[in-house]
């Protein structure tokens, strides 16, 4: 990152935190959604749960101005619509000027930490409603892990709920990214199975007061004729962990994004730490996919 930016951040954050949100109101939005579009949200929020590994680099995202490089590189390429994140990465990329004209989706829930005891405890702290509504963005991500083992996930499924009925009452989008769960060797995974993903979406998509402004957030798996078949609301398809077989997760991309009702990408790791650290190619390729 170039010094004159480092300072610019610097500054803002030290002498005027007041120019965040006179930047928001400013800020030129994203156009309506069209129903024909493909969109690619570039995803941003994994430090916000301590998850700074990209395979097996353990410290690929220790550095915050890399990260906001490679975020700016991304949405720099033509055709990319977006960026989900949480508030510290947002409002930085906000200063710096990347959001124009760009959708923005701002993470929710962020406090099951990976390795704590507490993980399986999904409760909001990163944006509300009402900061959504007050920062101008497009809606809010939410994850929605349900384990029957975990008598917390009944807290997480009423704090979604409450998310999704207040963001439609403000017209904007709740991305639910929702799966099934449980206990294994003590630590939560979650099953990516064809039936358990079904499950999850029928139990996320009923949430709140109204579906009509819910989306899914959902893998890519084998079986995605049935995943797609399983609900109507709008479904984006996520990246994951970083492929080591970026050929074949391409072209399993590309498979599941031809199926009615997928309306996209959701990926981070994947198109910000590819192998070859292109991030304009990697980007560029996922847009060819649309």
């Amino acid at each position: 990152m170039r010094r004159e930016d480092k300072d610019l951040l610097l500054e803002a954050r030290f002498s005027n935190p007041g120019l965040i949100a006179e930047l928001a109101k400013k800020r030129p939005g994203h156009a309506p959604f069209e129903g024909s579009g493909k969109l690619l949200i570039i995803a941003a929020d994994h430090a916000a749960r301590g998850v700074l590994n990209v395979g097996q680099h353990q410290n690929a995202m220790w550095n915050r101005y890399d990260l906001l490089d490679r975020l700016i590189s991304a949405l720099g390429v033509p055709g990319v619509d977006g960026v989900l994140g949480t508030p510290d990465v947002i409002e930085d990329l906000l200063i710096l000027g990347a959001l124009d004209n760009k959708a923005v989706f701002g993470s929710m829930n962020r406090g099951g930490l990976p390795g704590a005891v507490f993980e399986m405890d999904d409760r909001f702290t990163a944006y509300t409603p009402e900061s959504i509504v007050q920062s101008r963005l497009d809606g809010g991500k939410m994850l929605l892990r349900i384990n029957y083992e975990d008598p917390g996930t009944v807290n997480t499924l009423e704090a979604c709920a409450k998310a999704v009925t207040d963001l439609a009452a403000a017209g904007r989008i709740a991305m639910l990214e929702p799966f099934m769960s449980h206990h294994a060797n003590g630590k939560p995974k979650n099953v990516l199975t064809t039936e358990a993903l079904i499950r999850s979406m029928a139990i996320a998509s009923a949430l709140g007061a109204t579906s009509a402004f819910s989306w899914l957030k959902v893998p890519v798996l084998d079986d995605m004729e049935q995943v797609v078949e399983a609900s109507t609301l709008p479904i984006l398809l996520l990246g994951g962990e970083r492929s080591e077989q970026p050929d074949a997760m391409f072209a399993r991309w590309e498979r599941a994004l031809q199926l009615p009702g997928v309306r996209g990408l959701v990926v981070g790791r994947n198109l910000l730490y590819p192998e070859d650290n292109d991030v304009v190619s990697a980007v560029k390729t996922a847009l060819n996919l649309l």
